[in-house]
């Protein structure tokens, strides 16, 4: 009985040793496919094109989307010297993924967003990205910060299914 089981284990060990290969090769795939979500996300908002924008979302609602920030320390602190009651992470309405496109495509003026020392994080179905931002407006910068997406992997491809980010801004220099 021994020899007849040397095969199999021949195989599971086989299958073991294969499956980190595998499994590295489409991470590789799935990290360049999320790459180009963000791609397309910066490219949306320069373009000014809500119906690729709308795309890169799990859902077009708003209910559906986490979309929340936190506004640093020093941030709050000046707030908080005209708004007694300021609280760090305040989940406002107004605040969604669908207001942000709304605003950038109502503007004129140019919108973008930069990232940089991106970090992606995946297992082929779900992912997390994080990276630091910088938000334009008309060339200046008017809120940078750390920004964090979760994504998953549908049938239509990478989502965003929820995306959180901290707050620096001029109110961030009001302590110096």
């Amino acid at each position: 009985m021994a020899i007849r089981s040397i095969p199999l284990i021949a195989f599971f060990v086989a299958l073991v040793v294969c499956a980190p290969a595998r499994a590295e090769r489409n991470v590789a795939d799935d990290v360049q496919a999320i790459e180009h979500v963000m791609d397309a996300f910066q490219s949306a908002l320069i373009h000014k094109d809500k119906a690729a924008y709308m795309d890169l979302f799990f859902s077009d609602k708003p209910a559906d989307i986490g979309w929340q920030f936190v506004s640093e320390d020093v941030r709050l602190a000046t707030i908080r010297k005209t708004k007694p009651d300021a609280i760090k992470a305040r989940q406002l309405p107004s605040n969604t993924f669908v207001a942000l496109i709304d605003e950038v495509v109502a503007t004129t003026e140019p919108r973008a967003e930069e990232f940089s020392n991106v970090k992606i994080d995946t297992d082929g179905d779900v992912a997390s990205v994080s990276f630091d931002y910088r938000f334009l407006a008309n060339g200046a910068t008017t809120n940078w910060g750390r920004e964090m997406w979760q994504l998953v992997r549908t049938e239509r491809g990478w989502k965003i299914f929820s995306v959180v980010y901290s707050i620096h801004d001029r109110l961030s220099n009001a302590g110096d």
